[in-house]
């Protein structure tokens, strides 16, 4: 049997370098193939008929995930389109689908990739040994997904002070190097954790999935 194998489009390269790295530490035992476009606006523009010419060749252990940034929109009206061009393509979406049946999932990232960075801080201090482990605890920063005044630019302003990216953040640098280090099953992001579990579904990660028992009987981070 064939292992299972998972298609991703995602908005920009700095996602496509993150997963990368991420997605076969996540479930080694699947494949992956990542396909990154030029921003928001491309990914949409083209959506429909990529995900059309996917439904005429997708295998039954295939699954196609779509993950977008979703900046400044309405998430539920982001999430609601994606599902619109998905069900016109005639596919499955997860969120409509009935017993696990399903072939694409739709995945928003709140607001952008840093806010998965803050969500496991710890694998920033590793990949980036200066800068202060104390950045969770402080209140700005203890819901990764509603940083106000821009994730990235947070993110960048907290890596220069502590003598890092200078002359700006290099995204793509930055993603390959924090992915290193994520934890899945420790990461406070609420749209990590529902990326996540997407994905543990799709692969069949039971590394991480046991990992995520294990914290549910111990009762949560703190």
């Amino acid at each position: 049997m064939t292992p299972p194998h998972l298609e991703v489009l995602a908005e920009e390269p700095s996602m496509e370098a993150f997963l990368k790295v991420l997605l076969p530490r996540m479930s080694p035992g699947a494949t992956f193939k990542i396909h990154p476009f030029q921003g928001k606006r491309d990914l949409l523009k083209k959506l429909e008929r990529r995900l059309r010419a996917y439904k005429k060749k997708l295998q039954p252990n295939h699954r196609i995930a779509i993950v977008i940034d979703r900046d400044n929109d309405d998430c539920r009206e982001l999430k609601d389109r994606l599902e619109s061009l998905s069900i016109r393509s005639g596919l499955v979406t997860r969120t409509r689908s009935r017993r696990g049946r399903w072939q694409v999932v739709n995945r928003i990232v709140v607001e952008e990739l840093e806010a998965w960075y803050f969500g496991d801080w710890t694998a920033v201090c590793e990949a980036y040994p200066r800068t202060p482990p104390n950045i969770p605890s402080r209140a700005a920063y203890r819901r990764p997904d509603a940083i106000r005044g821009g994730t990235w630019e947070k993110f960048e302003r907290i890596m220069q002070r502590h003598g890092y990216f200078k002359g700006g953040l290099r995204k793509v640098e930055a993603a390959r190097a924090i992915a290193e280090f994520i934890e899945p099953a420790r990461n406070s992001s609420d749209s990590f954790q529902k990326f996540r579990d997407a994905i543990v579904e799709a692969t069949g990660s039971n590394s991480v999935a046991a990992e995520l028992a294990t914290g549910a009987r111990r009762g949560p981070r703190r």
